[in-house]
């Protein structure tokens, strides 16, 4: 079948299906879009991605099966020609460094409005970054992801409520290294005890 060419195709990943519908109606009433796939797994985007042609895929953050962030890196290495656009509901300044550093070409937020997002998609698939404003000029102030990936590891766990026993086990890591990875979060991220690091790197999207 011959593919319009005018035609930028559009793969919609969101685990809330209310969500996915509004975005794609939205979507749809633009002349030169097409959501011809949509996906609630991170899991299932490289495949659809593939059977359907697509050329922008919009992904949000926090989904089963690999966030965004994952998935947009795997789309750069494994589908160099489809770009990626992170949508989300998360608008963290260290969550837009990493997706920019894992390959994304654009990142906003879902309150964007409809034009504003549609124009995002145009400007990505035409290879060109696009980030919110406000988030762009966040990201900057608060600078690079301090954590090593081996705190950001700790840090997640201690969110999930693991004592650290159970860090350590979970790392093969021995609990006098678990704990002077956490003395390192906490001076790094300022806090005063390794919950309060693990939420400072939460809030500001290093985790």
């Amino acid at each position: 079948m011959r593919r319009d060419t005018e035609t930028i195709r559009i793969l919609l990943a969101d685990d809330q299906a209310l969500v996915r519908g509004a975005l794609a109606a939205l979507l749809q009433l633009e002349p030169d879009i097409d959501v011809v796939a949509e996906v609630g797994r991170g899991d299932e985007v490289i495949e659809a991605a593939r059977r359907h042609g697509v050329d922008v895929c919009l992904l949000d953050i926090e989904m089963p099966g690999g966030d965004g962030i994952e998935i947009a890196a795997r789309l750069a290495a494994e589908l160099p020609d489809v770009r990626s656009l992170i949508v989300t509901t998360f608008g963290r300044p260290g969550y837009v460094r990493r997706a920019l550093e894992a390959g994304a070409s654009g990142f906003v937020v879902k309150d964007t409005p409809a034009g504003e997002l549609a124009d995002a998609v145009r400007t990505v698939h035409a290879g060109r970054r696009i980030v919110d404003p406000s988030l762009a000029a966040d990201s900057i102030v608060g600078g690079a992801n301090p954590l090593s990936d081996r705190e950001r590891e700790i840090l997640r766990a201690t969110l999930a409520g693991d004592p650290v026993a159970a860090i350590a086990r979970t790392v093969h890591l021995s609990q006098g290294t678990v704990r002077n990875y956490l003395s390192n979060a906490i001076a790094k991220t300022g806090a005063t005890n390794r919950v309060g690091a693990a939420r400072t790197a939460e809030a500001n999207g290093w985790l």
